[in-house]
């Protein structure tokens, strides 16, 4: 955990990259933002590293709250494993948060796999986080969650043969403004020069079948969640169908829900010059 002495970083681009062992594995994390008692941590999505976080979103947010990020074990910079399933996951960063960095209460935000292994953390430790943040997500046991392992595969078949970026098919609509919104996401992820390690084959193909575990499983008990949480999406998700959004919404008694138009999975960062003031102010402390 930082000192209030050192200088205050509000740029992703510039928060330097750290390293903690917590548990016996070593976690890759950064932070940035004014030090504050509660943090708002990121929970990545499938595949993610410490460089798939949007910057005008984090940025937004780490200008009045303390931001960190961090790398799942077995993935980018920290050691270990992949866990083969998302409750092992949210174990992961229970001790990463409290053994390593010394947090009793966070907020959270989280998006696509990183909100389903937020939800198993909340559920298991409700006492521990205050708000929540839940975008292109769902669910445990949510309807057709479990087709994920082939939309993925198919929308990078799609990518490899375009040359392209594969977010930019799994994230977004195939239509003109679609198009534009995932070349400029995959430009914004790469203002950053100084790079978290790529995540390897056999992490992310880990990581894809503990969210068809997740998908075919029982439903979680979401009804412990009671602390005030954000819900967004675009309505046209392939990978997480929007309706799970709509579905988290009805389940989470104290839940705001924001669908926005012409927009897949990546519906926050197409939208994200009017998404993150909406985080931003959610998750003001």
């Amino acid at each position: 955990m930082s000192t209030a002495d050192e200088p205050v970083i509000t740029s992703y681009a510039n928060a330097p990259a750290k390293t903690l062992i917590a548990g016996g594995d070593t976690f890759a994390y950064r932070e940035l933002g004014p030090v504050e008692e509660i943090p708002v941590v990121f929970f990545v999505h499938l595949a993610g590293t410490l460089d798939n976080w949007d910057p005008r979103i984090v940025d937004a947010i780490a200008k009045n709250r303390r931001v960190i990020t961090f790398d799942q074990l077995g993935v980018g910079a920290s050691s270990g494993r992949v866990p083969d399933t998302l409750e092992k996951a949210a174990d992961d960063a229970y001790t990463f948060i409290t053994k390593g960095l010394g947090y009793d209460k966070i907020d959270i935000f989280s998006f696509s796999m990183g909100g389903m292994i937020a939800q198993d953390l909340v559920v298991k430790h409700p006492d521990l986080v205050r708000k929540l943040v839940l975008t292109g997500t769902g669910p445990r046991g949510g309807k057709n969650m479990d087709k994920v392992i082939g939309t993925t595969y198919w929308d990078m078949l799609r990518a490899a043969v375009t040359f392209s970026d594969p977010k930019e098919f799994l994230f977004f609509n195939r239509d003109d403004e679609g198009k534009r919104a995932g070349e400029a996401f995959v430009k914004r992820l790469k203002e950053r020069t100084d790079r978290d390690k790529n995540i390897k084959v056999s992490a992310f193909q880990t990581q894809l079948k503990a969210i068809a575990k997740y998908g075919r499983s029982s439903p979680s008990d979401l009804s412990v969640i009671t602390q005030p949480t954000l819900i967004a999406n675009g309505d046209n998700d392939r990978m997480v169908p929007s309706v799970l959004s709509e579905d988290l919404h009805q389940r989470i008694k104290n839940s705001e829900l924001i669908i926005y138009p012409n927009s897949g999975h990546g519906g926050i960062f197409q939208y994200w010059q009017k998404f993150a003031p909406i985080a931003a102010k959610f998750l003001a402390p």
